[in-house]
C-alpha cells in the first residue's frame, strides 16, 4: 500500500507505520515521487488551494485523502466518487482558538492603537473596554467553536453558540436575527459551504449593536467584504480578521488602515508544532485505515 503525504518532515511525524506500507513524499509543484495511479492514501498539503487538487485525475487508485486542516472547501467539489475525504479536526482547536481570544482581548483593549502609538514614540493613554460581562456569539459550534465557548467563559463573558442544526444549548442559524442584536462580540468559525458563503451581509451587520465586535477565524468568502468596509468605515462597528476575501488582503484596501480593524495574515493555526499536531492526526488516521477500522472526521455535506 503507498501513501503519499507532503512533507519531508512528516516521515518522522506520522509516527510508526504498518511494514506493508510505503510512506512518499509529494512536494506541491514538485515532481511525482512514482505512479500517482497506485497511490490509495493521501494527505495534501496544507492550506492549499485548487492547484493542489490536480493530481486527483491521475491518482485512480485513490481511496483516502486526509486533509491537514480543518476546512475542506476546495477539496469538496472534486473529489472522485468512492474516495473517502478526511479533514485535521482537532489538530488546529488549541491554535485556533487561541486566537480568536487574542484577537477579542486585543480589539476590546485597544492595542492596535497602541501598537501605532508606539510605533510614533507617543504615550497615548486610551481606556479600552473588558471581555468581562459580554456577551459572545459563536457561529459555529465545532470543535473549535465550543472550545472558543470554553475560554470566553474563563474571562468572565457569556458564549452563546449557533450551528446550522438546533441542538441542546447551540442554537440554530435561523435564529441568528434575534441574537445578532443581543451580542457585544461575534465570532465566524463555520465551515465555508454554499450556506455560509456571504452570510455576514450588509442585513447581518446591521443587525449588530453598535460597537460590536466582528471576529472573522472562519474563510474569508463567509463575510462581504464590500459590505463590511461600509459599515467599519462609519466607526459604527469594530473587526477582526484573520482571513479575508480576497486573500491576501490588496495593499489598497481600506481595512488597512481603518483604527477600528485588526487584520493578521491567516495565522489562526500557525504556532509552533503545527506539523506534528496535523501529522498525528494524519498518522492515527493511516494506521486505522490499514487496520480496517472506521476513519474519523469524514467530510459529509461540506463539513
Amino acid at each position: 500500500m503507498k501513501v503519499w503525504i507532503s512533507h519531508k518532515a512528516g516521515l518522522e511525524l506520522i509516527g510508526d507505520v504498518p511494514s506493508e506500507v510505503t510512506v512518499e513524499v509529494f512536494e506541491p509543484g514538485g515532481e511525482y515521487p512514482s505512479d500517482p495511479a497506485t497511490v490509495e492514501f493521501w494527505v495534501p498539503t496544507y492550506l492549499g488551494k485548487s492547484s493542489a487538487t490536480r493530481p486527483l485525475a491521475e491518482m485512480t487508485g485513490l481511496k483516502v485523502v486526509q486533509l491537514l486542516t480543518a476546512g475542506a472547501e476546495v477539496w469538496i467539489p472534486v473529489i472522485p466518487e468512492g474516495v473517502v475525504l478526511c479533514d485535521a479536526k482537532g489538530a488546529h482547536t488549541g491554535s485556533t482558538s487561541e486566537w480568536a481570544l487574542t484577537a477579542m482581548l486585543a480589539s476590546l483593549r485597544k492595542f492596535p492603537a497602541h501598537i501605532r502609538a508606539q510605533a510614533q514614540s507617543r504615550w497615548a493613554h486610551e481606556p479600552g473596554r473588558t471581555l468581562a460581562g459580554k456577551t459572545v456569539l459563536i457561529v459555529g459550534a465545532g470543535d473549535i467553536g465550543t472550545s472558543i465557548a470554553r475560554k470566553v467563559e474563563a474571562f468572565d463573558a457569556e458564549p452563546v453558540l449557533v450551528a446550522r442544526r438546533e441542538r441542546p444549548g447551540v442554537h440554530p442559524v435561523s435564529a441568528l436575527p434575534e441574537l445578532l442584536p443581543t451580542a457585544d462580540v461575534v465570532v465566524l468559525i463555520t465551515p465555508l459551504t454554499e450556506e455560509t458563503t456571504g452570510l455576514v451581509d450588509a442585513r447581518f451587520l446591521s443587525q449588530m449593536r453598535d460597537g460590536a465586535l466582528l471576529v472573522n477565524a472562519a474563510r474569508g468568502p463567509v463575510v462581504d467584504t464590500e459590505a463590511l468596509i461600509a459599515e467599519v468605515g462609519t466607526g459604527r462597528l469594530h473587526a477582526a480578521l484573520d482571513v479575508t476575501d480576497p486573500e491576501p488582503l490588496p495593499e489598497d484596501s481600506p481595512l488597512w488602515a481603518m483604527p477600528n480593524v485588526l487584520v493578521t495574515p491567516h495565522v489562526g493555526g500557525a504556532v509552533e508544532g503545527l506539523l506534528r499536531s496535523m501529522y498525528r492526526v494524519a498518522g492515527d488516521q493511516l494506521r486505522r485505515y490499514v487496520a480496517g477500522e472506521p476513519l474519523h472526521n469524514i467530510v459529509s455535506d461540506g463539513y
